[in-house]
């Protein structure tokens, strides 16, 4: 194989890798954000509406979830991916269970962003008569943006390695590039290669979040 067959190859794979972490990061914030919320402010400890029975059933999914193993998860969500996306392999389809499996992961971060805000805030917005939604998009989530944007960078991350496992088992990108054309095939060059542009774009992704959480806190 030359090197210009390595280069398409880890292109293609690495633009393969984007979109997986890209829409599964996206998917995952959607679905993570109003359970993080209601994990928050559901805390019967410290939650500006506390719901016991609601919070101890959402920390118990929650939980369950998180401590799935994602292969395993991977492969039990194969008949949801292919009602979704008309297939079980590939980019498209690795989407879906990346995106439950980072979903808890997003819901406990941003619980424990919304957690930090300095309690006399909310009791001054609640003391000046502002309702709970209010309290929640005009007080918490300002004060927690510098945490929630580290929390989302954590999450990219995290999504990063989850997308290099799919590849085990078919969900492409540079884990199937580094186990198919480097592992089984004996070519440890290509899977030194695929291991660097991973580390690469963690790098690039943590550089990124550190910067705008810190010129956001600045901003305060």
């Amino acid at each position: 194989m030359n090197i210009d067959k390595i280069i398409i190859l880890v292109r293609d794979a690495a633009a393969q890798t984007a979109v997986m972490v890209v829409f599964s990061t996206l998917f995952s914030l959607l679905l993570g954000l109003p359970l993080g919320i209601l994990l928050c402010t559901s805390d019967p400890q410290s939650g500006i509406r506390p719901r016991p029975a609601l919070y101890q059933i959402l920390t118990r999914i929650v939980n369950a979830l998180r401590s799935f193993p994602f292969i395993i998860l991977m492969i039990v969500l194969f008949p949801l991916s292919r009602v979704l996306v008309g297939t079980s392999i590939g980019t498209k389809a690795t989407i879906v269970p990346l995106s439950i499996a980072a979903a808890p992961f997003v819901a406990r971060i941003i619980e424990s962003a919304l957690k930090e805000v300095d309690k006399g805030v909310v009791q001054a917005a609640r003391a000046m008569g502002s309702t709970t939604m209010q309290i929640i998009f005009k007080v918490l989530i300002p004060e927690a943006l510098p945490s929630l944007i580290d929390g989302v960078t954590l999450t990219v991350i995290n999504v990063i390695g989850y997308s290099a496992m799919a590849g085990a088992i078919g969900g492409g990108g540079l884990g199937d590039l580094a186990i198919r054309y480097g592992y089984q095939r004996f070519r440890s060059e290509i899977m030194a290669i695929a291991v660097i542009v991973i580390l690469l774009m963690v790098e690039l992704i943590q550089m990124l979040g550190t910067a705008l959480s810190r010129k956001v806190a600045a901003k305060r």
